[in-house]
């Protein structure tokens, strides 16, 4: 069973919308960093002016850092360029209720060109170009993320001003399973649940992870794009809950010193008659499609692993015996490995365990299925299956820097032919940026270490 993205009809939005129970509709697209951004229209403007024709934005809105802040070097926009607009054409398909606001509904959009057509470096758009290319063989994919998060009993303004020091984690020990520890958290999580169900995600559990306040919610499966949609309304409605909560959440990947943030990626393929391609019967027998798919994303791994983490702080995650892997390889249920195979019959997938919390789920998506379309057209051959600790074997690993990430991937040449030189050298530009901030910012690591003794 797969659900959609969408819990509401157009004809449902119009007669909302005369009735007065709609008031508010949130046109929003996803920026480079996974975050949606728009804006806040109302009702009576939205059917007259926008359910047709869209809306505009300024297009450095797909070229800024982390703090949108304006950046040049980027083809897309500039101050030479004048900062022109793109337009937000919406997917209908996506139309839905945000129950923790009232009488509010979002679509979620494709970005555009003001002539219409479509802006290739947006994380939508890349991740829609890779499906069609898969689909040109004849598969689609189906899958759901696995988003871990912090939760603190201080509330963001608060904890802005304690500069992120000392706040109160919702738990105070590793709570990993346990109910007594969810139980305490449990007003913050039933909203969580039962509002995303409400939003048209398919709400599964929630459990304790590691890390003193860490929680994950899990969503059931869908088609990928459905599942990046859910993915970044879910991030925003849990952020947005916890202030309304007087509380925060974080989806950093490493947070504090303890255990990082994940987001582990699940797919499977399925023909166009809707049947499962992975599985050979009802067992654990991996087909060969199965078997170039995965050799591809190994094969991979170290070139893209940029787009699983695309951030400084991503890299401070991967660490021996920390289950945030580092080694390249794939093994049977084995949580140790960077591609972990789980399942069996028409649930045999594979799981992509190392992107974190802060990847962007679009990008993340398009380049595993970037890597399997390579697998396949090129009959890649599944190396064996790591055994045991794979962090204490004589495997490749990862890159362990994003300054070393983002040079694997601009020098791609598979990273290129599938996704083009304008997406690399854009994604690449967005690396560089990412560097140049942080290798000019002094930490508070240099100033404890340095400040006496030096």
């Amino acid at each position: 069973m797969s659900v959609t993205s969408s819990d509401m009809t157009m004809e449902q939005l119009q007669a909302e919308i005369a009735a007065g129970r709609v008031d508010t509709v949130l046109v929003a697209a996803t920026d480079m960093q996974g975050r949606l951004q728009g804006k806040r229209i109302t009702a009576r403007f939205f059917i007259d002016e926008v359910m047709d024709h869209g809306t505009e934005g300024c297009n450095y809105m797909m070229a800024t850092d982390v703090e949108m802040n304006t950046i040049d070097g980027y083809e897309l926009t500039s101050w030479e360029r004048g900062y022109g607009d793109l337009m937000f054409v919406p997917d209908y398909s996506t139309l839905r209720r945000i129950p923790w606001h009232p009488a509010t509904v979002m679509v979620q959009c494709d970005l555009a060109f003001i002539d219409g057509s479509p802006l290739s470096v947006s994380p939508r758009q890349v991740l829609k170009a890779q499906l069609e290319r898969l689909e040109k063989l004849g598969y689609s994919p189906i899958g759901a993320t696995e988003l871990e998060f912090a939760l603190y009993n201080t509330g963001y303004r608060e904890a802005m001003a304690k500069d992120y020091r000392n706040l109160e984690a919702a738990s105070t020990y590793n709570i990993d399973y346990s109910l007594f520890g969810t139980g305490q958290v449990e007003g913050y999580l039933r909203r969580l649940r039962n509002e995303m169900d409400e939003a048209g995600l398919y709400t599964e559990s929630a459990k304790g992870e590691c890390n003193l306040g860490q929680l994950e919610v899990g969503f059931r499966y869908t088609d990928m794009l459905a599942t990046c949609d859910n993915h970044v309304v879910y991030k925003l409605g849990a952020k947005e809950i916890a202030d309304q909560e007087g509380k925060s959440v974080t989806f950093m990947a490493k947070p504090n010193d303890r255990e990082g943030n994940s987001c582990h990626i699940h797919m499977s393929l399925r023909d166009t008659d809707g049947t499962p391609v992975f599985p050979t019967g009802h067992g654990t027998e991996m087909s060969e499609t199965m078997k170039h798919f995965v050799a591809g994303v190994v094969a991979t791994q170290h070139d893209f692993t940029y787009l699983y983490a695309p951030n400084v702080n991503s890299y401070k995650r991967f660490a021996d015996g920390s289950f945030a892997p580092t080694a390249v390889g794939w093994g049977w249920d084995n949580r140790t490995c960077a591609v972990r195979i789980v399942g069996h019959g028409p649930a045999l997938r594979f799981e992509q365990r190392v992107p974190g919390a802060d990847a962007n789920p679009y990008l993340a998506s398009a380049a595993l299925i970037a890597a399997g379309i390579h697998g396949i057209e090129n009959q890649l051959e599944l190396p064996e299956a790591l055994a045991g600790n794979a962090y204490t074997q004589n495997a490749p690993t990862i890159p362990r820097r994003l300054h070393d990430a983002v040079a694997a991937f601009e020098s791609s040449e598979v990273a290129r032919h599938a996704f083009g030189d304008e997406v690399v050298n854009h994604y690449t530009h967005a690396g560089r940026v990412e560097m140049t901030a942080f290798d000019a910012a002094v930490t508070d690591w240099e100033v404890r270490r340095g400040f006496e003794r030096l």
